[in-house]
């Protein structure tokens, strides 16, 4: 059944240097791995094989991300990414809407539900790359910008492979017995 659940947009949290940046950007980077492997195993749970991969296809990505960030921090001298600025209030900038999730969703559906959380990522770091007081966070969030753009374009070229197809997803070929 389809969840639907109003997803709060990211308050987000203040940003006083790299280190806090480079936190909060592998805790972006870790809430897409959480939820893609959620949705991977709801689709598993379903037996939709093909969507099933590609949530695990795209864990994969961001948690290659997720270290790409820890071993910047490194790089930097900064201590591994720790959470200094608590939970977010809402979900952050990458999170997929779980609440647009459904498990007769084609690839097409998935693959937009990624681009979204692509796009509101890379609206973060835009915002922090253009408006940011410290010049060094403004470099750095430029660059994970420009990391974000790149996953935004490997979002459209992937969508050109699975072109939309219409399903009528309340036509549920396997409704609950009702004991009638």
């Amino acid at each position: 059944m389809r969840k639907k659940a109003a997803s709060k947009p990211a308050t987000n949290p203040p940003i006083a240097s790299v280190t806090e940046l480079v936190a909060i950007a592998h805790r972006v980077e870790m809430d897409a791995v959480e939820r893609y492997q959620l949705l991977a195993d709801q689709m598993e749970t379903h037996n939709n094989v093909e969507l099933t991969r590609m949530f695990l296809d795209l864990a994969r990505a961001e948690r290659l991300h997720a270290e790409e960030i820890r071993r910047l921090a490194i790089e930097r001298g900064i201590d591994a990414p720790v959470d200094p600025i608590g939970p977010w209030r809402g979900d952050s900038p990458e999170a997929i809407d779980l609440g647009e999730a459904h498990y007769r969703m084609t690839p097409y559906d998935a693959l937009r539900l990624a681009l979204a959380g692509e796009q509101r990522a890379l609206a973060f770091y835009g915002e922090l790359a253009a408006t940011h007081a410290d010049p060094a966070v403004r470099k750095l969030a430029g660059a994970l910008a420009d990391e974000e753009q790149e996953h935004v374009d490997l979002c459209h070229r992937l969508l050109h492979r699975y072109p939309p197809v219409v399903t009528d997803r309340d036509a549920d070929p396997d409704r609950p017995h009702t004991g009638d």
